[in-house]
């Protein structure tokens, strides 16, 4: 159950109204009880002469008497307490209940400028633009000095994120553009009619390294871009995102003559779809390249209470326990594997992780006793969404 502020400060209005009542209620009793408590009395006396002088004595009426009034007064004492225990406890609950809800009123009265301020922060949070202010006009309290702060927060947040894709555009282009210069021109000198056979191979191994290099740019600007939460959200089916991309990648299946098996339900969430499409393909990729000659491919979406699931399992060579959790680190391989520039850069499932992650999902692998591995993405699920 969430605890709000007004609900805490409300049961300590409660609590402090009860102790300090305890606290009274126990020593008007004690003072009650000390006002009638029963004092020694001088009996009555009664005067004898004895041997010519007078003295004094007292008789038995008189003794039995003041026993009687003191008995009395005992009783009238402990009644008098009990009352005031009994009356003075009624008054502390109804006192409580009347500070509690005090406290909550009071509260509401004091909190009342932070509910446009939450509406506010999460408008700013949830915009493009973290270039946006909390517009707070009060007085100068600790609320403002809180929202100055946030604002400084959301300044800093913005120049770092502006920092960081101008930085990717730039890495983008710088790397791009002499790797794109690379393959043209060699693609220019193997096709030339004088090009001889070891040119030409020569030419092929370049193309194949430009390549490499160019997948593995791609996936550094995709794990530079999915670390960041994604927060402009739009609906779509990942079995659709999942059939496209299973229809993409049905030439190299047949390359590599593994054999596809989809179930593919309607699994409906919500995000930036070039991202997922993204996800869905580097899995695709791993069972592909990580599988045997006639190995297979088995793709199911489904969608349960509160996520949906996108499980990808391949056959392939076994799998140890201890490599399932290092394959989502960037570069690694599995089984030492460093040298196939065809089974890609190393980082395709550290890529499907921060995409996960960034969607407020999960990702987690496990080893199939036949060989290979089974991945699961989990996602949020959307309630209607819009299908792209």
């Amino acid at each position: 159950m969430k605890s709000s502020i007004r609900l805490r400060f409300a049961l300590a209005c409660g609590g402090v109204f009860l102790v300090a009542g305890l606290a009274v209620l126990g020593g008007v009793a004690v003072i009650v009880r000390q006002s009638l408590e029963p004092r020694d009395g001088l009996r009555a006396p009664s005067w004898i002469k004895v041997a010519g002088r007078v003295v004094p004595t007292y008789t038995d009426q008189y003794y039995i008497a003041q026993q009687r009034v003191a008995q009395v007064r005992r009783i009238y004492q402990a009644d008098t307490v009990r009352n005031v225990l009994v009356t003075g406890s009624l008054v502390l609950v109804a006192g409580g209940g009347l500070a509690m809800l005090g406290g909550w009123r009071v509260a509401r009265w004091a909190m009342r400028p932070i509910g446009p301020i939450i509406g506010d922060a999460r408008r700013v949070a949830q915009s493009h633009d973290l270039a946006g202010r909390i517009p707070y006009q009060g007085q100068d309290d600790e609320i403002r000095e809180l929202v100055d702060v946030v604002n400084v927060i959301f300044g800093r947040l913005a120049r770092s994120f502006d920092g960081q894709r101008r930085f990717i555009a730039n890495a983008s282009h710088e790397l791009r553009t002499p790797l794109t210069i690379n393959r043209t021109l060699v693609d220019v000198a193997v096709r030339r009619p004088d090009a001889t056979d070891d040119v030409k191979r020569l030419g092929e191994s370049l193309l194949l390294v430009n390549t490499r290099h160019e997948r593995l740019i791609d996936s550094l600007l995709a794990l530079a871009e999915g670390e960041q939460a994604i927060v402009d959200r739009r609906p779509f089916d990942l079995a659709d995102v999942t059939e496209h991309v299973l229809d993409l990648a049905a030439e190299e299946a047949a390359e590599h003559e593994v054999v596809f098996h989809r179930l593919l339900d309607p699994a409906p969430t919500s995000g930036e779809p070039v991202l997922v499409e993204r996800l869905v393909q580097n899995l695709v990729e791993n069972a592909i390249r990580h599988n045997n000659a006639g190995g297979q491919v088995w793709v199911t979406t489904r969608h349960r209470a509160e996520r949906v699931e996108l499980v990808v399992a391949n056959t392939g060579l076994p799998v140890p326990a201890y490599e399932i959790e290092t394959i989502f680190e960037p570069f690694r391989r599995l089984h030492g594997d460093r040298l196939r520039s065809d089974r890609g850069s190393g980082l395709g499932l550290s890529i499907v992780r921060v995409v996960a992650e960034a969607h407020g999902g999960t990702v987690t692998a496990t080893a199939r006793e036949e060989g290979g591995l089974t991945l699961t993405v989990e996602l949020p699920r959307a309630r209607h969404p819009q299908m792209i």
